[in-house]
């Protein structure tokens, strides 16, 4: 009775991990309303146009060696752990820039 039981804890455990580590669909809604400064880097490096803007606005984060690393981070996110290298402004930027891909 206790191994089942603790087996189908690991199994709700393991199971709500993966439904938590899948990346969401292209279509998502929250892309419908524009990218945002919470919105995954490898989410918005998957529209080429944002791609564009990123590439552009932030010289060198695709293309860095330790981009699959910092990938399913957010803008918000990489901004406080650059320690100042990636600046408030430079983040207010690109998702200005961003949100002008989407009609308001």
């Amino acid at each position: 009775m206790f191994s089942r039981t603790v087996l189908a804890v690991f199994l709700c455990l393991a199971v709500s991990a993966c439904a938590t580590d899948q990346p969401a669909p292209a279509s998502a809604p929250a892309e419908a309303a524009g990218y945002t400064r919470d919105t995954p880097v490898e989410r918005i490096a998957a529209d080429p146009a944002a791609a564009a803007i990123l590439n552009k606005d932030l010289p060198g984060l695709l293309s860095n060696a330790q981009y699959s690393l910092f990938k399913t981070m957010s803008l918000k996110q990489l901004q406080a752990a650059s320690g100042g290298d990636l600046s408030e402004r430079d983040v207010d930027k690109t998702v200005a820039d961003l949100q002008a891909l989407f009609p308001h």
